[in-house]
C-alpha cells in the first residue's frame, strides 16, 4: 500500500469462537501469538469513501458458513462488515493443519535439520493462505503481507472448530 496512514490499522481483535470446540494448546498458542503480533504491527485499510476511517476494532467470526470481518471504529461505531466464502480457504487450511501437525510432532522427536525442512514447508503454505486472503479481501480491505499472514492464522483457528 503506497500511502499508509496512522489510522490504517487494527487496534483490537476478537475471535467469535462461541459454539466452537476448545482449541488444542498449540492452536491456542498460535492464536495468542497472531493477535499479539497483529496488534504490535499491522496495516489494514478499507478503501471505500462510505466507511469510517480507522483505526478499527475487528471481530472475526464464522456465520452461516462464511468468514465475517466485522469492523468498528475506536468508539465502537459500526464501520463495515464483509463476508467471504470459506471455500477458497478450505484446501490451504487443511494443508496448513496437516503440516503443523507434522511440525509439532517433529519438534518432539526429529533432529533440527528435519524440523527446519518441515518448517519451510509450513511457511510456504502459510504464505499461500495469506495470498488467498489478500485476493479475497480485494476491494474490501487492503492489508500488507505480514498482516495477511497473521489474519490467516486466525482464520485457521476459526476453521479448527468449524
Amino acid at each position: 500500500m503506497s500511502d499508509i496512514k496512522p489510522t490504517d490499522r487494527l487496534i483490537h481483535i476478537e475471535i467469535d469462537d462461541e459454539g466452537l470446540p476448545t482449541p488444542t494448546p498449540e492452536i491456542e498458542q498460535e492464536r495468542k501469538v497472531a493477535i499479539f503480533d497483529l496488534l504490535e504491527d499491522n496495516s489494514f485499510a478499507v478503501p471505500r469513501d462510505d466507511v469510517a476511517q480507522g483505526p478499527y476494532k475487528l471481530l472475526l467470526a464464522i456465520r452461516e458458513r462464511r468468514l465475517v470481518f466485522d469492523l468498528k471504529t475506536e468508539t465502537d461505531d459500526p464501520a463495515a462488515e464483509f463476508h467471504l466464502s470459506l471455500t477458497p480457504f478450505r484446501q490451504v487450511v487443511k494443508d496448513y493443519f496437516q503440516i503443523c501437525e507434522s511440525y509439532f510432532d517433529a519438534v518432539k522427536r526429529l533432529p533440527p535439520s528435519q524440523i527446519e525442512a518441515i518448517d519451510m514447508g509450513r511457511r510456504g503454505i502459510h504464505n499461500e493462505g495469506a495470498r488467498v486472503l489478500q485476493e479475497r479481501l480485494e476491494g474490501k480491505a487492503v492489508v500488507d503481507i505480514d498482516t495477511s499472514r497473521r489474519l490467516f492464522t486466525l482464520i485457521c483457528v476459526l476453521h479448527f472448530g468449524a
